[in-house]
């Protein structure tokens, strides 16, 4: 049997529900489509990000999937579109945040006053980098969700499925890592 049909009948299977065709689907295509995500975006570590949440969503959305004649063309198209999320949404981050400054001040700042801001200077701009390297992947989102989308810790707590206490303290916790790996760089 080849594999185009073999992909197929896995996300038939899948799309009624049973895991061991998930497992199967995802042994058969996690590697290739992480390579594939590599030639995308050049980065080993994004490709993957995206690629587990690319099959997270089709497990979780599994009921309501439509029918699919080349399952791995799918699939890299939605890697493809989720990479682009992802890059763009760090893209947006990593521009804020290294324009900040490494004064620490703008932990204070309203959302205004921080994009007033951003500015050039690829010296922060690197130190900025490699700190958010530092933040777990949910940290990033919900600094993203405080900073970018202007949402308050309720909007964030009810987007992100966490009590408001939870949000603040992920987002504080986020900054003082920053701060921290800011201020000893400079």
């Amino acid at each position: 049997m080849n594999s185009k049909l073999a992909h197929h009948l896995l996300w038939e299977r899948l799309r009624l529900g049973d895991k061991d065709a998930f497992f199967d689907l995802y042994s058969a295509l996690y590697y290739p489509l992480v390579n594939f995500g590599i030639r995308v975006c050049a980065d080993a570590d994004t490709s993957s990000e995206a690629t587990d949440l690319v099959f997270t969503t089709i497990w979780e959305k599994h009921e309501s999937l439509t029918r699919v004649d080349n399952v791995e063309a799918y699939l890299r198209t939605f890697l493809k579109r989720k990479l682009l999320r992802i890059l763009e949404r760090k893209r947006k981050i990593n521009d804020a945040l290294f324009n900040a400054g490494a004064n620490g001040d703008w932990m204070e700042m309203s959302y205004e006053e921080f994009i007033v801001k951003v500015q050039s200077d690829e010296l922060v701009q690197h130190q900025l980098k490699n700190a958010l390297e530092k933040l777990t992947f949910r940290q990033k989102q919900l600094i993203h969700l405080k900073f970018f989308d202007g949402l308050s810790y309720e909007q964030i707590a009810e987007q992100s499925n966490q009590t408001i206490k939870t949000a603040y303290n992920t987002i504080y916790d986020a900054l003082k890592i920053l701060r921290k790996e800011l201020m000893r760089k400079s």
